[in-house]
């Protein structure tokens, strides 16, 4: 239980670090709104995906690995991911 605590006392304190230090710097703002610009049209173009998946047979689950993957790499990571799918699974 100590140890739950801990952890969890750990990473607020690290969160809030972590969000002075953006909002301290000149451009910390705007990488927040780009990111989360990013996070929505990843999530977008995931929901869609799974929208068509009538069409295509391909669905991919929208969660923290396929949304951080489509978030950081674009159409690309998601491209990435359908392959992935079609080839592994």
């Amino acid at each position: 239980m100590v140890v739950k605590v801990a952890i969890w006392g750990v990473l607020i304190l690290s969160s809030l670090l972590l969000v002075m230090t953006v909002f301290r710097s000149r451009g910390g703002t705007r990488v927040l709104a780009s990111l989360g610009v990013n996070v929505v049209v990843a999530a977008f173009l995931l929901y869609l995906l799974n929208l068509l998946s009538g069409y295509t047979h391909i669905e991919l689950p929208i969660n923290t690995a396929t949304l951080g993957t489509a978030t950081v790499l674009g159409v690309p990571g998601v491209l990435l991911l359908i392959g992935v799918k079609v080839v592994l699974l």
